[in-house]
C-alpha cells in the first residue's frame, strides 16, 4: 500500500507527458502522439495535409539549409525563405568593397543575376521509415557487444546504404540515405533524402535590417530584426541535382508554402517545422547539477572576466574596437546563454524536477520487477561523479586557455619546417618557409591584436593556475614556477618578447634568418603544444566514460519509456525534422511587466542610434515609415507588423523554419529564441519560453516596397 501511495503522489508531481505546447515531434508519430490536441487547439488540417509517408504533404515544402539551418520553398519554382543570419556566410563571400551586399543588401533583377554559392547546398526529405527491427537485428550480431555502435553515425549510416542499396543510390543522383537513433538508441529512423548543390542568392536585405539589434538584441524579446534571405534551388533539366551549369533550371519542387498575409492574433494556433539541432530532455538530476555548476560556472566566470578586459582596450582604441566587435559579440552570445539557463534551472528546479522523476521511475520498477532501471539511475549517478574533476579540467582549459587566449591557436606543426632548414635543400627550405609565413598570416591578421591578447592571456592564466591543482595543469606550466617563480605576468611578457609570433618584428627577424633550433625552442610554439596535447589527453580521458554511459542512459530512458506507455513522449532533438505547435503569445519576464506578442516598425525608429551600428536604420526604409507607405501589409491599426512570438519549443538548427497557421499557411520565419527560454534545451518552460519570429508580412513588404523586388510575390502564393 506505502508503494502505491508514493507511485500515486509521484504521479502528481512528475507531468508523465509533455506540456501543452511541448515537444519536437517525430513526424511519422504526429497522429498517435499528438494530432488530437493540435486540433483542440485550433489545427485545420488532416494529419496526412502535414505529413503523409507516400504523397506529397507540407513536409515536403521544408529543408535543410546549408549544414545547420532550416529553409522553406516558397514558390514552384524553387525558391527558397531562410534567415539573413543563415545565408549570411554567402551574402558575404560574394561582397567586395565595390558591391558591398553585407551593407547594401542584394536584389537579383534576371535570373541570370543569381548568384552561384559552391559548397551550399539544399536537402529535401524524402522519406522517413521505422527501422528499428533492422538495426536491432544487426546489433545483436555485432562483435562490439560493449561498443558504442547503437549511437555510431559511421556504423547507423554504413546500414543504411546496406537497407537502400547501392543500386538504388546510384540509380537516384543526389540521393543519400542515413539512419538516425532516437530516445538515447531505442528507436530508430531511417532519412532517404536528396540533395541540391546549385543553390543561387536572389536577395537579402541590408545588415541594418538582417541583424538589425545584432547583438545586443540577440535572445532578447521585444525584436525588430528582418532576419531573412532568398535563394533559389536549380536541378538539371530532369529535375535531378547537379552541380552548378548555366544549363540548370529552377527546381520544380513536389510542394511550396502558401503565404497569408492575414497576420496573427494572440492565442492563435502556431506550428514549425524544422531541423532543431540538440536538446537534454533526459538528463538526470546529475547531469542538470554539472551543467549547473560545471559547465555553466566556468563559462560565465572565465568568459566575464575576458570580456571585461576585451571590452577596455576596445573602449580605448577605435581599431581596436573594430578588429574585435565579432570576437566579443560571440563571446557575450555563449555567456548570455549559459546565464539564461542557469535561471532556468533556478526558476524553476529542474534538478528535483528530474530526482522526482527519477524516484517515479524507481517505484515503479520495484513494482514491476524491473531492477535493471534503478540500477542503471546508480551507475549514472556514480558516472557523472568520477568525471567530475576531468571535466572541470576540461572546461577550465578549454574556455581559460584554447578560447581565451588567442595565440594557443597559433601553428605548431614546425617539424617540416625545421627539417628543411637542418638539411641542405635550398628549394624546400623556400617553400617550408613560405608555407610557414602563409600560416602566420592565416593567424596575425585583421582580426588580431598581440596587446589586447598579452593583456587577456595574463589574466586568463592567473586564473587558470588559481583554479586548476597545479598537478592538474600541463606539465610544462612547472616552468612558470621554476623560472618565473610564479609570476605568470612576466611569463606571458616573456612569451611576446621572445617568440616569433610574438609580434611582426620577431617574425620578419626569423625570416630573415630562420634557424631549426629558435623554432623547436620558440615558448610560444611550446606553450600553444602543451595546451593542446592537454586538450587531446583530457578528451581521450572523457571518452572512457562514454560507452558506460550512453549504455545506462538508453536503459534509462528505455525504463521511462515502458513506464509512460502510450503517453506522448518525445526524442531528444538530433537535427532531424520535427514538429512543434503552440500559439501566439506574449509573456511576463517578472513581475509588473508584460511583453506583448507583436513588434512594430514603430519599435525600429525608437531603437534608432545612427552612432551604434547595431541600431542603423536605412533612410529609405525610414522614408516608408514616415509616409506610411506600407501596402497590403499593414495591420488593422495601420501599422507596420515586424516579429511576433509563439509558445513553439525550438533550439539550434530551427533558425529559417517556417511557422504555420492553423491553415498550414506561411506566416513567419523562426529566427530566435527569447533569453528566458534557453533552459528549454533541458526542460520546457511554458510561462517564458518564446519563439521570435519574423512576420511574413514584414518579409514581403521588405522585398516589394523597400527592395523594389515585387517581382518575385508574382512566383508566389499569396492569401
Amino acid at each position: 500500500m506505502k508503494k502505491l501511495i508514493l507511485v500515486w503522489a509521484l504521479s502528481v508531481s512528475v507531468p508523465p507527458c509533455a506540456d501543452a505546447d511541448e515537444g519536437m515531434w517525430v513526424l511519422p508519430l504526429l497522429k498517435q502522439q499528438k494530432f488530437a490536441e493540435m486540433q483542440a487547439l485550433g489545427l485545420k488540417l488532416q494529419d496526412y495535409d502535414i505529413y503523409h509517408p507516400d504523397s506529397s504533404s507540407l513536409k515536403d515544402a521544408v529543408v535543410i539549409f546549408g549544414g545547420g539551418c532550416t529553409g522553406e520553398i516558397i514558390s514552384p519554382e524553387g525558391l527558397v525563405l531562410t534567415n539573413h543570419h543563415c545565408g549570411y556566410s554567402q551574402i558575404q563571400r560574394h561582397s567586395t568593397l565595390e558591391h558591398d551586399y553585407l551593407t547594401d543588401g542584394y536584389w537579383a533583377l534576371t535570373r541570370e543575376q543569381e548568384l552561384p554559392n559552391p559548397g551550399l547546398s539544399v536537402t529535401f526529405i524524402d522519406k522517413i521509415e521505422d527501422v528499428t527491427a533492422y538495426v536491432a537485428a544487426r546489433l545483436e550480431k555485432d562483435e562490439d557487444l560493449g561498443g558504442m555502435n547503437f549511437l555510431s553515425p559511421a556504423y547507423l549510416n554504413t546500414l543504411a546504404r546496406e537497407k537502400a542499396g547501392e543500386q538504388f543510390l546510384q540509380e537516384h543522383p543526389g540521393t543519400e540515405v542515413e539512419i538516425r537513433a532516437f530516445y538515447e538508441g531505442n528507436q530508430y529512423y531511417m532519412f532517404t533524402k536528396k540533395k541540391y548543390s546549385d543553390v543561387r542568392l536572389v536577395g537579402a536585405p541590408p545588415s541594418s535590417v538582417g541583424k538589425f539589434g545584432a547583438d545586443t538584441d540577440n535572445w532578447m524579446w521585444p525584436r525588430h530584426t528582418g532576419d531573412f534571405s532568398l535563394f533559389r534551388v536549380y536541378a538539371d533539366a530532369n529535375g535531378n541535382p547537379a552541380e552548378y551549369a548555366e544549363t540548370n533550371v529552377p527546381l520544380r519542387p513536389k510542394r511550396w508554402l502558401k503565404i497569408s498575409i492575414k497576420g496573427i492574433e494572440e492565442n492563435d494556433f502556431a506550428m514549425m517545422i524544422g531541423f532543431p539541432g540538440r536538446t537534454n530532455k533526459y538528463y538526470t538530476s546529475w547531469e542538470v547539477a554539472e551543467r549547473r555548476d560545471i559547465d555553466n560556472a566556468v563559462r560565465i566566470h572565465i568568459r566575464d572576466l575576458r570580456q571585461k578586459a576585451m571590452l577596455e582596450e576596445m573602449l580605448k582604441d577605435p581599431d581596436v574596437r573594430i578588429r574585435y566587435a565579432s570576437k566579443y559579440a560571440s563571446s557575450t552570445n555563449a555567456h548570455k546563454n549559459a546565464i539564461g539557463a542557469d535561471w532556468a534551472i533556478q526558476k524553476r528546479a529542474f534538478e528535483q524536477v528530474r530526482q522526482a522523476e527519477q524516484d517515479k521511475l524507481i517505484a515503479w520498477a520495484e513494482q514491476m520487477n524491473k531492477p535493471e532501471y534503478p540500477e542503471a539511475l546508480r551507475m549514472l549517478e556514480q558516472i557523472v561523479s568520477d568525471r567530475k574533476n576531468l571535466r572541470f579540467r576540461s572546461w577550465m582549459l578549454d574556455e581559460a586557455l584554447a578560447r581565451g587566449i588567442e595565440f594557443t591557436g597559433i601553428p605548431t606543426d614546425i617539424q617540416a619546417v625545421a627539417d628543411a632548414l637542418k638539411g641542405k635543400d635550398k628549394a624546400r627550405q623556400q617553400e617550408q618557409i613560405r608555407l610557414l609565413t602563409l600560416a602566420y598570416h592565416r593567424f596575425f591578421n585583421a582580426t588580431y591584436s598581440p596587446k589586447v591578447d598579452k593583456k587577456i592571456a595574463k589574466i586568463m592564466l592567473k586564473e587558470y593556475r588559481h583554479l586548476v591543482p597545479a598537478h592538474a595543469q600541463p606539465a610544462r606550466f612547472s616552468i612558470i614556477d621554476k623560472k618565473f617563480k610564479g609570476d605568470t605576468d612576466r611569463f606571458v611578457e616573456h612569451l611576446f618578447h621572445t617568440s616569433i609570433y610574438g609580434n611582426p618584428d620577431n617574425f620578419s627577424a626569423f625570416i630573415q634568418n630562420p634557424s631549426a633550433r629558435v623554432l623547436e625552442r620558440d615558448p610560444m610554439i611550446l606553450f600553444a603544444k602543451a595546451v593542446q596535447e592537454e586538450r587531446k589527453a583530457l578528451v581521450s580521458a572523457l571518452s572512457d566514460f562514454d560507452s558506460n554511459f550512453a549504455s545506462e542512459r538508453r536503459t534509462y530512458v528505455k525504463g521511462l519509456l515502458e513506464m509512460y506507455g502510450d503517453q506522448a513522449v518525445f526524442p531528444d532533438a538530433n537535427s532531424t525534422i520535427r514538429l512543434t505547435y503552440g500559439q501566439v503569445k506574449g509573456y511576463s519576464p517578472r513581475d509588473a511587466v508584460y511583453y506583448q506578442c507583436q513588434t512594430t516598425l514603430d519599435g525600429v525608429m525608437e531603437k534608432e542610434d545612427p552612432e551604434n551600428w547595431e541600431f542603423v536604420v536605412p533612410q529609405r526604409l525610414k522614408a516608408l515609415y514616415e509616409a506610411h507607405d506600407f501596402g497590403p501589409y499593414r495591420m488593422a491599426d495601420g501599422k507596420m507588423p515586424v516579429a511576433f512570438s509563439a509558445t513553439t519549443h525550438t533550439t539550434g538548427g530551427n533558425s529559417g523554419s517556417p511557422v504555420l497557421n492553423a491553415r498550414g499557411e506561411l506566416t513567419g520565419i523562426n529566427f530566435d529564441r527569447n533569453w528566458e527560454g534557453v533552459g528549454g534545451d533541458i526542460q520546457y518552460l511554458p510561462d517564458y519560453q518564446r519563439s521570435i519570429i519574423v512576420d511574413i508580412r514584414y518579409v514581403l513588404f521588405l522585398i516589394d516596397k523597400y527592395a523594389g523586388a515585387g517581382y518575385l510575390l508574382k512566383e508566389m502564393e499569396i492569401d
